[in-house]
């Protein structure tokens, strides 16, 4: 549990040949049921040690645990493994990023209980004046492990969550509940992140393989948002288990708060390029104000040229007419239509925030009859 707002655990996509989700939801059927999974973070630098259990039964699933000063949420955490009610082989593999407080001793403590139910438990670590970060210490727990499947109570199945406190992120928690099986690819680029958070991911030690390793450039990198795109690149599906599973806690000294909103929003455009606007002749921006034109900009010179209109619903800049993009170097400066969102051609990228408008744009969209994926996606 690396001070992150991460919580319990849900399952990845496995690779096509190993029989995907059916596969993948056997083991999770027996894995998740106990909603109580929450989370903590770690890993290690210079001189790193490994307390190895030794030999024993082939390990179905390892719990991947990286641990970063986590002392108030560790007891918590470590309740929760000891209730799962999985039938199979399972271990625990901790990995501590440096941790000052007390994690260690709860961690040593934890390990005998864990032992005694059966739950096998490794812990690696480092005690170096600096912690290596989240990425990093997500590597070393998997390098460790030794399960064929990886289930990350930091933590592609996901499944629904419980936010604690109750009334934090109010609008992402929804989100995150109540994505369509469909949804789950067309609303990718987002600025919510990955569409089945990661403290609920669960994924073949094969897949993860081919994937590649969480980028390890520690604070201020989204390491789950490029493994994502990562996933996605390869051909991984998505899929959600629809029950709440997780206990997902937010507190301010998250590791999430370290990334840079600029950070996200480049790595999404990016995305957006290369895995939509490329295959797009045209596309209508939806919003003419402030997002909107931020998303015009950020658009390569090639992918602004298709940008044939911006739509919007507030007559002042309806009647405007244009956006005028005063700092592109061409002569003239390009001047982008502005109309009624009903005037409009898709396909549309939408830049206005969802569960915002009291239902108000979701009516609008919706009242055109399009088709998400095919006539528009969000951006928001």
């Amino acid at each position: 549990m690396w001070n992150s707002d991460r919580a319990i655990a849900a399952p990845d996509t496995l690779r096509p040949e190993v029989s995907g989700a059916d596969r993948a939801h056997a083991v999770a059927d027996q894995l998740l049921p106990s909603p109580s999974l929450s989370s903590t973070s770690a890993q290690p630098v210079p001189h790193l040690t490994v307390q190895s259990p030794g030999s024993g039964p082939k390990i179905q699933v390892s719990i991947i645990l990286p641990v970063h000063n986590a002392e108030c949420w560790l007891d918590d955490c470590l309740q929760s493994v000891s209730e799962q009610d999985f039938e199979g082989t399972l271990e625990l593999s901790i990995f501590n990023d440096a941790s000052k407080d007390k994690s260690m001793n709860i961690i040593n403590k934890w390990k005998i209980r864990l032992e005694t139910l059966g739950i096998r438990v490794i812990i690696g670590g480092h005690d170096s004046p600096s912690p290596r970060g989240v990425g990093f210490s997500k590597n070393q727990a998997i390098a460790q492990s030794s399960g064929s499947y990886l289930c990350f109570l930091d933590s592609i199945i996901g499944c629904q969550v419980k936010r604690e406190p109750p009334n934090s992120t109010e609008r992402y928690t929804r989100w995150i509940n109540n994505l369509t099986s469909k949804q789950l690819i067309t609303q990718v680029f987002t600025s919510y992140g990955p569409t089945v958070i990661m403290p609920t991911w669960f994924c073949s030690q094969e897949w993860f393989s081919q994937v590649g390793k969480f980028d390890e450039s520690g604070k201020g990198v989204p390491e789950d948002l490029l493994f994502f795109y990562h996933h996605l690149r390869k051909g991984g599906g998505v899929f959600l288990v629809e029950q709440c599973l997780l206990l997902y806690r937010y507190h301010p000294y998250a590791a999430t708060h370290s990334v840079l909103e600029s950070t996200i929003w480049q790595h999404r455009v990016q995305f957006l390029e290369e895995r939509v606007l490329q295959h797009w002749t045209t596309f209508t921006i939806w919003n003419a104000g402030k997002q909107g034109r931020k998303l015009y900009r950020s658009l390569s010179p090639v992918n602004q040229k298709k940008v044939v209109a911006f739509c919007d619903v507030d007559e002042n800049k309806i009647k405007k007419g244009f956006y005028s993009y005063e700092d592109s170097k061409e002569k003239p400066k390009p001047k982008i239509p502005i109309r009624h969102f009903k005037d409009a051609d898709p396909p549309f990228v939408i830049c206005v925030k969802l569960d915002l408008t009291g239902g108000t744009f979701e009516e609008n969209l919706e009242s055109l009859n399009l088709q998400e994926g095919l006539d528009y996606l969000h951006f928001s």
